[in-house]
């Protein structure tokens, strides 16, 4: 059988599986994905937005994210610049609470019905609760009823509940990297340990957000591994980033994935969770330029996250939503979201 004949092969497998039934690609099915040729990629790519149409719709959740506290953590992620055990130029600061609001208000001006909340950190302190408290009381003070996010570090069960309190709907704890590689990339924590957090969360009602970042030396049997543990997780929204080298980090040199790889990841992800939100997260810019955004569109993806990331500048939130306009891709309505 040539390359050709299998690439075709696996395709008609995932396309019965995967959209006719909706069940989502197991590992060993992922990694076949994975190493499909560049002449199968476009196929793929329209296989990846079929199932997305048929199991999500056409609809994108649009979000804006904001730094409540940046740098000086104290975990070592080798992908982070702000991390404190790294001389990277970020330095330790805090977001008041009037930057907050402003924060939101600008986020729900771009037509974005999520708002999350971030702190470097590896867990919330008394501190850090008490300021996401206050600035999530004056924002809807302010009048603006755009849902609430956090990404806030791991949790106790009574930090879950405290934000449950506070009216957050969504929490963000990404796994980052398949489990067999997560000891390459963080040595201060477990993958356990942000797999304890998750399930907290998702008992206590929050949805889940929990994705990772491709790029960071992984193999394609550690992505394939990657995708089914997230589906097992099951989580309500996975963000896909692609490393950004940042300087100071141990990853400063990596190279930047290439283009069609990612597109290729993106569309396998989608083939494994096909009734999932995939957002574009941090590094599509970098990693697929403004065509490889309108094609990850086209080829899974069914949300994004709009303007600046935390320490890395992103597109204007207008580009991307008149890029949905020419997508004929409806904003997913705040109603929507509630």
């Amino acid at each position: 059988m040539t390359a050709a004949t299998t690439g075709a092969a696996i395709l008609a497998t995932a396309r019965e599986q995967v959209l006719e039934r909706g069940v989502g690609l197991s590992r060993e099915q992922v990694l076949s994905v994975l190493r499909l040729g560049d002449a199968h990629l476009s196929d793929l790519l329209a296989l990846a937005h079929e199932v997305r149409m048929r199991w999500c719709g056409p609809e994108v959740e649009v979000e804006g994210i904001v730094s409540v506290k940046t740098g000086g953590c104290p975990e070592d992620c080798h992908f982070c610049s702000q991390s404190g055990r790294f001389p990277t130029p970020v330095r330790s600061a805090w977001l008041d609470i009037p930057g907050l609001v402003k924060a939101a208000a600008e986020t729900a001006a771009t037509g974005a019905t999520e708002f999350c909340i971030v702190a470097a950190v590896r867990g919330p302190d008394a501190r850090l609760l008490a300021q996401v408290r206050d600035g999530i009381a004056a924002i809807r003070e302010s009048g603006n009823d755009i849902q609430i996010a956090c990404s806030l570090g791991m949790l106790t069960q009574a930090q879950v509940d405290e934000l449950v309190a506070m009216g957050v709907h969504r929490y963000n704890h990404n796994l980052e990297t398949a489990r067999s590689h997560f000891a390459n990339v963080v040595t201060t924590h477990t993958w356990q340990e942000r797999w304890e957090t998750l399930g907290m969360v998702r008992e206590a009602g929050m949805e889940v957000c929990c994705g990772g970042i491709i790029g960071m030396g992984e193999s394609d049997e550690q992505r394939a591994e990657f995708a089914e543990q997230l589906a097992e997780l099951d989580p309500h929204e996975v963000p896909m980033n692609f490393l950004i080298p940042q300087a100071g980090t141990p990853y400063e040199h990596y190279e930047v994935v290439e283009g069609r790889d990612a597109l290729r990841v993106v569309a396998a992800f989608r083939l494994a969770m096909p009734r999932t939100m995939l957002r574009f997260a941090g590094g599509r810019e970098l990693t697929l330029g403004d065509l490889g955004a309108e094609q990850g569109m086209l080829g899974g993806i069914n949300a994004i996250i709009v303007g600046n990331y935390l320490t890395n500048l992103g597109r204007p939130a207008q580009q991307d939503l008149d890029m949905l306009t020419e997508l004929r891709m409806p904003v997913k309505a705040l109603s929507d979201t509630l």
